[in-house]
């Protein structure tokens, strides 16, 4: 199963990404399924989410880069409100 890779970087390293082009999404405390349909990169500004894919579980946090693997199902329990910019294929 592929995983999710995450990453700490302040927000001008994710600036030189590109990260002011991309989409915007953001979630109110709240469970739900995902299945990623590409691979999904995204930056988060804000948050406390944890994503549990299979038998494992990531904790996301404001300040992470973090990808999404393609066909990946998973269970999202956004904790506090998550903005976060995202692009797929990165």
């Amino acid at each position: 199963m592929a995983k999710i890779v995450t990453k700490t970087m302040t927000l001008d390293e994710a600036k030189k990404l590109g990260i002011d082009s991309w989409g915007r999404w953001e979630c109110e405390p709240s469970t739900f399924d995902w299945e990623y349909p590409e691979q999904e990169t995204a930056y988060v500004f804000e948050g406390d989410v944890i994503v549990k894919h299979g038998d494992e579980q990531t904790h996301i946090t404001p300040g992470m880069l973090v990808s999404f693997p393609k066909g990946m199902k998973c269970v999202w329990e956004v904790r506090k409100t998550i903005k976060k910019a995202y692009t797929f294929n990165f």
